[in-house]
């Protein structure tokens, strides 16, 4: 990787592409170029067939220039560092700074490559890419720019090994606010790949990191714990809480919404009562009767209508008549509530 500085101060990693990848990209592009050079060619050839012999060198001269030096040139403008060969193998011109190339950048490239590569047969590019650093031939170095791969092989995940059973959950009180994202990645690539390290090596490498990550969470590990368990147990405790906030946040909603309505049903006994009733609304009534929403008054509810007269009883015995309804007790009703009727409804 090079470390290329942007105007920002901002060091880039990328990957410099080196001879063979540049060789096949530029293979494409003089192919690509040659085969249209040479139907150009032809059609000049037909269409000057009339003309003088300095004419037709003169027309062959500008349709060199034109083809061999100026497309390359317009396609690199216009594509910012594209050609056709360069797109196929996954590779860009860019500058010194990482910025796109412009017409000027793209202009001295072509006119060196005409020298280094179309007149020396590419010898001298390729002498120039195998000793410069970044693989940069003489256009590049005058021109100010850089050939970079675009495309980077994806790289496997290797899942951490999980810590040993009787370490989990023992660094639940572990503070790791204050361990950067760099020693994480250490300890990450560590446990990953522990199996492949030499055993010296890899118990130097553990102490090591075991050390640093005390050293940011204050806190020793527990005696008798070797440090390649002792690291991958505080990276399954960070796992563990990243999996918990995720999960909790996942979870939160907007807020939770609340019913309204009037709680009715049959009320039982007399006296001051709440009403209960569909969407928890709670309310003053008799008994468990209906209620307003949050201590308003009910609405007086009308008089029942008086009952009938009893039938008279087939043998000649008296009617008989329901006994009255006990007074109520003192205090029992409240100003502009109707009197009680005394029917008690079916239960």
């Amino acid at each position: 990787m090079s470390g290329v500085v942007t105007g920002d101060a901002v060091v880039l990693g990328l990957q410099p592409a080196r001879l063979p990848s540049r060789a096949l990209a530029v293979l494409v592009d003089l192919v690509v170029v040659w085969a249209a050079y040479l139907l150009v060619t032809i059609g000049l050839a037909v269409a000057t067939a009339s003309l003088d012999e300095a004419a037709v060198t003169a027309v062959s001269v500008a349709a060199f220039l034109l083809v061999l030096v100026g497309a390359p040139i317009a396609v690199e403008t216009l594509s910012h560092g594209r050609s056709l060969g360069k797109m196929a193998c996954g590779l860009r011109v860019v500058r010194d700074d990482g910025g796109p190339i412009r017409f000027r950048h793209a202009l001295v490239r072509g006119a060196m490559g005409v020298v280094e590569i179309l007149m020396t047969l590419g010898v001298v590019a390729c002498v120039a890419s195998l000793v410069s650093e970044r693989g940069r031939r003489l256009g590049d170095v005058f021109a100010g720019t850089l050939v970079v791969r675009e495309r980077m092989p994806a790289a496997r995940v290797r899942p951490v090994p999980p810590p040993p059973p009787w370490l989990v959950g023992r660094f639940a009180g572990l503070d790791l606010s204050a361990v950067p994202e760099a020693l994480w990645l250490e300890v990450r690539q560590y446990l990953t790949r522990a199996r492949e390290l030499d055993p010296a090596v890899g118990r130097q490498l553990a102490g090591r990191l075991a050390d640093e990550l005390v050293a940011r969470t204050g806190t020793p590990p527990p005696a008798g714990v070797p440090a390649e368990a002792y690291l991958a147990g505080v990276v399954a405790e960070r796992q563990a809480r990243e999996a918990r906030r995720a999960f909790a946040e996942a979870g939160h909603g907007p807020g939770h919404g609340t019913g309204s309505g009037h709680g009715t049903g049959p009320g039982r006994g007399s006296g001051p009562g709440h009403g209960i009733g569909p969407g928890a609304v709670m309310g003053t009534g008799d008994g468990f009767g209906a209620g307003g929403a949050f201590g308003v008054p009910a609405a007086p509810v009308p008089p029942a209508a008086p009952p009938a007269a009893p039938p008279a009883s087939p043998s000649g015995a008296p009617p008989v008549v329901p006994p009255a309804s006990a007074p109520p007790a003192a205090g029992s009703s409240r100003e502009g509530r109707p009197p009680a009727t005394g029917f008690a409804p079916p239960a």
